[in-house]
C-alpha cells in the first residue's frame, strides 16, 4: 500500500480500535500498518 493509504488506515484504526498504530515501511518499498501491541521489537 502507498504510504497515504496506510497514514490513512493508521489513523483510521486508532481512532476505531483506540490503541497506538505502528506505520512502517517494507523493505520492498511497499508501506504497512499494525497495532503496535502487535510488534515484538525483534528483527529477523
Amino acid at each position: 500500500m502507498s504510504r497515504k493509504d496506510a497514514q490513512a488506515f493508521a489513523a483510521s484504526l486508532a481512532a476505531t480500535l483506540m490503541v497506538s498504530i505502528v506505520v512502517f515501511h517494507a523493505v520492498d518499498g511497499t508501506f504497512g500498518a499494525v497495532p503496535a501491541d502487535e510488534i515484538d521489537g525483534t528483527r529477523s
